[in-house]
């Protein structure tokens, strides 16, 4: 890409594979927030086990931190949204709180700026590029944040848990 190493290759097309998997992941959730995002949204955090697994190899090959570090945030950030949603079943997003808010979308925010930041470094393009699909995500990501009807309980109780999101 734009005469790039492989190494170079293989973090643009990762960075642009992980923000259209988000752009699927928040497009699909506005009809179904609930259903969908119980059976479907694990897949997400899932997607850090082979961001850490590119990140390793672009780490290996001597590529700057910057190339690799998007990684292994995700997996952090993975980690305790998976914690946070599928083990301990939080109800954290509406109303928001940011004890459990805050460090989930500053570790959102540090995964994504570390898949779109370095691509400034390789082309000027890309970089625009992906700010286009990150507001694209960004706004169906605020606008699938509402209460919705299609409900799931959770194991801790039996109030249901529609008043928020697993992004």
């Amino acid at each position: 890409m734009f005469g790039s190493d492989s190494l170079e290759v293989l973090f643009v097309v990762w960075s642009f594979f992980i923000q259209f998997v988000l752009i699927v992941h928040f497009a699909s959730r506005k009809w179904a927030f609930e259903r969908y995002t119980w059976k479907y949204g694990w897949i997400v955090y899932a997607l850090s086990i082979p961001s850490v697994l590119v990140s390793l190899v672009i780490l290996f090959g001597g590529k700057p931190w910057s190339f690799w570090l998007g990684g292994f945030i995700f997996l952090v950030w993975a980690i305790y949204g998976y914690r946070i949603d599928y083990v301990q079943q939080r109800r954290w997003r509406n109303p928001v709180n940011w004890r459990i808010g805050g460090p989930y979308v500053t570790l959102y925010l540090a995964t994504i700026m570390f898949y779109w930041w370095p691509l400034g470094l390789i082309s000027r393009t890309l970089w625009f590029l992906y700010a286009g699909l990150f507001v694209i995500s960004t706004w169906l990501n605020i606008t699938s944040h509402h209460p919705s009807k299609d409900v799931a309980t959770t194991k801790f109780d039996e109030e249901p848990v529609g008043s928020g999101d697993m992004s």
